[in-house]
């Protein structure tokens, strides 16, 4: 069984993302595996260097994230030729690591992507599990984590889909505006249920 884990920049998703691994779930990260596909030499750097221009690639021929992060987050056109690049790499990653794990027993699966839907792997998922948050909440987390502007912090998260279409697309949702204690309470909760149900 594959579940999809996908939800808001700042939702609190890798807390979740935790439990899961911790109930014996085999977990794949769409984040490592974004990492995976551009590093230094592959095709899919070499691509991005082609459409954004060298400016995108530090002295050591890797990919400087900041940079492209500046370009993409505030240009919808951008994002979009960003994306086209770089799912079609991802998906393809994202489909042996599944195989390896189908082939090493493993019954359940979490597939950690934040941009599941965006990238059409929820359609790999048998079911998919949203974390939410509400939008201040999610604006100071990522502030602090990330260490961006109020203005890049916004353009993030305008960048993504409303609650209401996580909500609408999931079989579970976790809202994630209290405590620590009380996410991963729930998640432990949604867990369970999803291995009872196999």
């Amino acid at each position: 069984m594959i579940i999809g884990l996908t939800g808001q920049t700042g939702a609190g998703k890798s807390t979740v993302s935790k439990v899961f691994a911790e109930k014996g779930f085999a977990v794949i990260n769409a984040d490592t595996v974004a990492r995976k596909v551009v590093e230094k030499g592959t095709p899919c750097l070499k691509e991005l260097e082609k459409n954004f221009g060298s400016e995108i690639i530090n002295p050591d021929d890797t990919l400087n994230r900041k940079k492209l992060g500046n370009i993409v987050f505030s240009n919808s056109e951008k994002l979009q030729l960003l994306n086209s690049i770089m799912y079609p790499a991802i998906t393809a990653e994202i489909k042996i690591q599944i195989e390896y794990y189908q082939n090493n027993g493993k019954n359940f699966i979490l597939l950690d992507a934040p941009t599941l839907f965006e990238s059409n792997t929820d359609k790999l998922c048998d079911i998919i599990v949203s974390v939410i948050a509400d939008y201040d909440i999610r604006k100071k987390r990522i502030i602090q984590r990330d260490g961006i502007t109020s203005q890049q912090a916004d353009d993030r998260i305008n960048s993504q889909h409303s609650q209401d279409f996580f909500i609408r697309n999931s079989d579970y949702y976790i809202k994630n505006n209290d405590s620590i204690e009380k996410a991963l309470s729930d998640t432990s909760g949604i867990a369970f249920e999803i291995m009872k149900s196999r």
